[in-house]
């Protein structure tokens, strides 16, 4: 099973809504979602296209990114759509762990929610006895947990544990400017979707092709880079990242697109095509083709969900 792990912003939700009506009733990709947005209209909209479309996800209650990250801002999914509690089944609870342990255990505690999932990326003290309690209650049925932040010995506890334990990785490697893709224009994503089985988890979890950093907004670039992640060998998926090459000012955003997407048409010349692999090389003459850095995002997010899709069931 894979969690992809996303915030609730336009292009990443776009991203959801589009693959849940290209493989509606999937049962392999349960996507968590990250509030960010105190507009919660495309959230609403996102959430609605995937139950109707039969896509299980999970929503953070806790959100601390965005404009969440104001203690002014308020955030109870449940007050501003009552109805979600009539579909309970076909979405799941989700809260962020940090050093608030016994706020979250009394939060858990107090719901009528059963089957949460906890989201822990930093390191926890087991032998805490407010986080011992939250890691143990009986109304928590997944934990996802990045395992580079805390010793062997969580990890060995957390899968005595009983609960759905999810492997969260950072695989995108982070540049501070796109032109420095070019380094390593070639490099391995990640192993999990061919061994979390293996290592003892119940699913996988990662950013998709995006850094994990959160990032409110940024000015136009001076390099457009495009992150799309492939099979290179039986049991590694790669990322290769194809850049433009004029990249020594924010000009002509439309040629810096069209350099990049030749790169793509060239590298993926034999090789399997996603849907979001093809809307590039469609636009690759097409001098009005640069859809623009939002929608590239979303292509890369697409691109990656239906490589994983098609891992999971076999078919890639």
């Amino acid at each position: 099973m894979y969690y992809p792990l996303l915030r609730g912003k336009q292009f990443e939700l776009k991203a959801l809504r589009e693959f849940s009506n290209k493989y509606p009733n999937t049962n392999r990709i349960v996507p968590i979602i990250e509030p960010v947005n105190k507009n919660l209209g495309p959230l609403f909209q996102g959430i609605d296209e995937m139950l109707a479309n039969g896509l299980v996800f999970a929503i953070i209650m806790n959100p601390k990114i965005g404009d969440f990250k104001h203690d002014t801002v308020h955030f109870d999914l449940i007050e501003q759509k009552p109805e979600l509690l009539e579909h309970r089944d076909d979405w799941i609870p989700a809260y962020l762990v940090n050093k608030d342990s016994a706020k979250i255990l009394q939060l858990i505690e107090e719901s009528q929610d059963e089957e949460v999932m906890l989201v822990i990326r930093s390191a926890i003290d087991l032998d805490d006895e407010n986080t011992h309690g939250l890691l143990f209650s009986d109304k928590v049925g997944y934990i996802v947990h990045d395992f580079n932040a805390s010793s062997r010995r969580v990890k060995s506890q957390l899968l005595r544990t009983g609960k759905r334990i999810i492997e969260l990785n950072d695989c995108f490697v982070s540049k501070k400017r796109n032109a420095d893709y070019l380094e390593q224009e070639d490099e391995l994503f990640s192993e999990s979707p061919f061994y979390y089985n293996e290592d003892g988890f119940y699913g996988f979890s990662d950013y998709t092709a995006l850094p994990s950093e959160y990032v409110e907004g940024g000015m136009l670039p001076y390099a457009i880079a495009i992150h799309l992640t492939y099979k290179k060998a039986e049991d590694q998926i790669f990322v290769h990242h194809f850049v433009s090459d004029t990249n020594l000012s924010q000009s002509d955003p439309k040629r810096k697109f069209r350099e990049a997407a030749k790169k793509v048409e060239v590298f993926f010349a034999g090789k399997p095509h996603t849907d979001a692999v093809n809307d590039i090389i469609e636009r690759v003459n097409d001098s009005d083709g640069y859809p623009g850095l939002g929608y590239l995002k979303k292509l890369s997010i697409s691109n990656h969900l239906e490589l994983m899709n098609g891992l999971l069931s076999g078919e890639v």
